[in-house]
């Protein structure tokens, strides 16, 4: 790893200190140990500025240039800032948001040719970030910058020189993916503005209203408007560029207050006047770190270093920033079939990156944030009863069409299955049976017939991820058939396990590895399960071999026993690419074959438990543990894709992990910690003790669950939820096989 960092929490600190702890709240600072820093660099694509949990404004600084490694508007070692925008995606690898775009100057100011803009240079050293709060000394202006956020806005506070000063509101800039395609800006009074952004990018048309309000009225107000125009269409819309001026004194401070909506600049004004009525920075700073210490402290971790501390809780964080709020106050958002709709009693919810975050992120919101997880399943049954379908990847409203599968499915069996929430079950099975059976989409009408989606010979039929396709369905069909099963549709059931078995349709004997085949039944020729092509999704051939979390006993029989199996997964943690092998840019964080940096291997290092070797399964977790998840800029090894890859860890340092999300199983690793309490909504504590875990005391020697010995490899949800005890006897020597 590249770089050091270490976290500037001098003021979030003093702010802690001088806040009384009041009932029923953590009475030590968690917020302190976040780092949103974490991921800036190297591949995580995350962003350093404000948010409340999953909230819907993500005020943070934009570099002002395009490229992959700026996919989430900021790069740690960029050195302008071109503005501080409202809507970020964290870690997708998808470049789109950016909305609504301000920044402020002093005149004369520094503008640099297309794509940067107005710009200033600024340093580290003059800059901090923390849980909701994010502060930069834009170093050509000499102008302080500081955010903060409600769940709905975004606080800006200037501190400005004595100077001719302007505020310019961007609403043209676009970058990566992004594309304006109309805008508005409205002067409502000497102190408020509000308009609007139409854009398209990943989302197909993404809408953003806005209403601002200035602690002080502006001395003059430019708005410069260009037309948006296409070569085959002519002009579509409006450009819209806006320039606040105002002559300020040394030190004086401007509020910058942003409220924004899906639905409209009513919607919007609702918005700012109900969450943000007042111009006072450090109160609503504050209350941001009140919210953060609050959900951060439903995990209470003793012991370890402060260096892990800041991962782990900064792990939490991140897992906290998707999916996001997208309903103002009132309950409305545009839904799906671009109607407006009401939540009445619950909160809709978008940025769901599923085929990503079903594999642990959704399971630990389950123990984090029952509630919401009641409202996103909500939330996707209204998405269905508005599209047909249940989502796959929403943003914003709309249905991207990125990745695979029809990973809502595990997210709404675990919750049903788990007893979580007040949502109409027999309305989501249908969803779940309706969006597995659309013949027409991604291949599902030649997966039911053939029992596998064909990588057609015909290339001009042919479609990619053909191979992983299959695996996904299969899984995602399981799980249909657990929930059909327990609300005693056997018929559905029985339908659905029978699909789930799909995945050996894709194994072939010969080469020992799951492999794309042609609609006539042929294998790909001149496979090498090394190599990375199109008929597997973002993988090769070594990682998607145990992309069978609902049958790893078949699996294991299927590749020929443990011991056979054995050898599979020893071979993949050893067999490292070539010196000379460029490998894409989502194969990361390698040990062999294993690439963590992507979430098809994230389930794997567990299996070993399945064949008796879990000293090997307690090896590779804390390998990935101590080296991939650093409290650096680049300390994430892959991209963050909304909170996936920090929930590994916060599972994984807690000692277990769930590789099958829906089976109320998780497989047991090797804690990081001395002591782990997760704190219940049930009211109870669960607790995970390991007193002398060590770097080098990384094995299990023994397991007792409430004092008695344990003989299973993993622990259930219903053991969670009933605030047992588990303790773990650590050692640096593999210890012996505790479980039968």
């Amino acid at each position: 790893m590249k770089h050091s960092f270490l976290v500037a929490a001098s003021s979030l600190a003093l702010l802690a200190a001088c806040t009384s702890p009041k009932e029923n709240e953590p009475s030590v600072s968690f917020a302190q140990y976040v780092n949103p820093m974490i991921g800036t660099d190297f591949t995580g694509n995350t962003y350093p500025g404000a948010q409340l949990p999953f909230g819907s404004v993500q005020l943070s600084p934009d570099n002002g240039l395009p490229g992959w490694d700026r996919i989430a508007g900021y790069f740690y070692p960029d050195t302008t800032i071109a503005g501080f925008s409202h809507t970020h995606l964290s870690g997708t690898g998808a470049g789109d948001l950016y909305d609504i775009l301000f920044m402020p100057v002093t005149r004369p100011y520094k503008e640099a040719e297309a794509p940067l803009g107005i710009y200033s240079t600024f340093s580290h050293n003059d800059e901090m970030a923390s849980a909701g709060y994010y502060r930069v000394l834009l170093q050509d202006y000499n102008i302080n910058v500081e955010l903060t956020a409600t769940e709905r806005c975004g606080i800006q506070r200037y501190t400005f020189p004595k100077a001719e000063s302007s505020v310019f509101l961007n609403l043209k800039k676009a970058m990566n993916w992004d594309f304006t395609l109309d805008s508005y800006i409205e002067v409502v009074d000497s102190c408020t503005i509000r308009g609007y952004r139409i854009s398209q990018g990943w989302s197909p048309k993404q809408h953003v209203y806005f209403q601002t309000r200035f602690s002080r009225p502006f001395d003059n107000c430019t708005i410069d408007k260009t037309d948006i125009t296409l070569k085959d269409k002519g002009k579509i819309g409006t450009a819209y560029v806006a320039r606040f001026d105002f002559n300020t004194e040394k030190d004086e401070e401007i509020l910058v207050t942003t409220g924004i909506s899906g639905v409209s600049m009513e919607g919007a004004a609702l918005n700012l006047k109900t969450e943000a009525p007042k111009d006072d920075f450090d109160y609503y700073y504050a209350k941001a770190v009140e919210n953060w210490n609050n959900q951060l402290g439903k995990i209470e971790i003793e012991g370890g270093t402060t260096d892990q501390k800041t991962v782990f809780y900064t792990a939490l964080y991140h897992s906290m920033l998707a999916p996001t709020l997208y309903n103002d106050v009132d309950g409305s958002y545009m839904g799906a079939d671009r109607e407006i709709h009401k939540a009445e009693g619950w909160n809709n919810y978008s940025t769901f990156s599923l085929w990503d975050t079903y594999r642990a992120s959704h399971p630990l919101f389950t123990y984090m944030h029952p509630e919401r997880v009641n409202d996103m399943v909500k939330g996707f049954i209204k998405f269905y009863e508005e599209s047909g379908a249940l989502p796959l990847w929403n943003l914003y409203g709309w249905e991207t069409d990125m990745m695979i599968g029809y990973h809502a499915v595990p997210v709404v069996v675990d919750a049903y299955l788990k007893g979580i929430g007040d949502f109409d079950a027999e309305k989501a099975l249908e969803a779940c049976v309706a969006t597995a059976n659309r013949d027409e989409y991604h291949g599902i009408g030649e997966y039911k017939k053939l029992g596998y989606v064909p990588a057609y010979s015909d290339k001009a039929l042919w479609k990619s991820w053909s191979m992983s396709k299959t695996m996904e369905y299969a899984y995602d069909d399981y799980c249909i058939a657990r929930m059909a099963e327990k609300m005693g549709k056997k018929d559905i059931a029985d339908e659905f396990y029978k699909r789930s078995q799909n995945y050996r349709n894709v194994y072939n004997p010969e080469s020992t590895f799951m492999q794309p085949r042609d609609e006539k039944g042929n294998f790909a020729k001149d496979f090498k399960a090394e190599v990375y092509t199109e008929d597997i999704c973002e993988s090769n051939g070594w990682q998607y071999l145990c992309s069978v979390q609902h049958d790893v006993e078949g699996l294991i029989s299927l590749v020929g026993g443990k011991d056979r199996f054995v050898q599979k997964l020893d071979s993949m943690f050893t067999y490292v690419p070539g010196a000379d092998e460029e490998l894409p840019i989502f194969s990361t964080g390698m040990i062999g074959q294993y690439a963590h940096g992507n979430e098809p291997s994230h389930h794997v290092i567990y299996l070993y438990n399945k064949v008796g070797q879990p000293w090997k399964t307690q090896k590779y977790a804390a390998q990935v543990m101590h080296e991939l998840y650093t409290n650096t800029p680049d300390g994430l090894c892959g991209n963050e894709d909304c909170g996936q890859m920090s929930s590994w860890y916060v599972f994984s340092a807690m000692g277990f992990y769930p590789v099958d999300p829906v089976s109320g199983e998780y497989e047991i690793g090797t804690p990081l910690f001395p002591k782990m309490k997760m704190n219940l909504s049930n009211g109870k504590s669960f607790t995970v003790l390991a007193s002398n875990v060590s770097k080098d005391n990384i094995y299990i020697q023994s397991v007792k669950v409430n004092g008695k010995p344990y003989d299973k490899s993993y622990i259930t949800h219903d053991l969670i939820m009933s605030g047992a005890t588990v303790e773990f006897e650590m050692g640096n020597q593999p210890g012996p096989v505790w479980y039968n």
